[in-house]
């Protein structure tokens, strides 16, 4: 059974460019949000097993997207994204609510499953 994601990105392009490679990779993209507020609803919707969320958001703070996400009766398992630095961002992680944080130029199926 493919899991089930939700990409979180206020970037249309990296929306479009992580389902390809989730796609070609095994999973099965079931929606997108461009924010924090939509990403709830989309959420609660959709159901996913996964969600990754990018840190800047225009509305809410991804690390709290995360935390929001990750109270919701039948969680998905959460994974930050970001293309800014690495050390500046992975010490917010720890009480998110997620699993981890990811590079965007580095997603792939085993960098998640490394991460899940």
């Amino acid at each position: 059974m493919e899991t089930t994601v939700l990409v979180i990105d206020d970037h249309t392009s990296f929306r479009a460019s992580a389902r390809r490679v989730l796609e070609s990779e095994g999973y099965r993209v079931v929606g997108e949000a461009a924010d924090g507020a939509s990403a709830l609803s989309r959420a609660r919707e959709l159901r996913p097993q996964l969600a990754l969320v990018d840190v800047y958001l225009p509305d809410i703070d991804g690390f709290e997207v995360a935390s929001l996400l990750a109270a919701l009766d039948d969680a998905p398992t959460i994974v930050l994204v970001s293309s800014h630095d690495r050390a500046e961002l992975e010490p917010c992680v720890p009480g998110s609510g997620a699993r981890g944080f990811l590079p965007k130029d580095k997603l792939s199926r085993e960098a998640l499953e490394a991460l899940v």
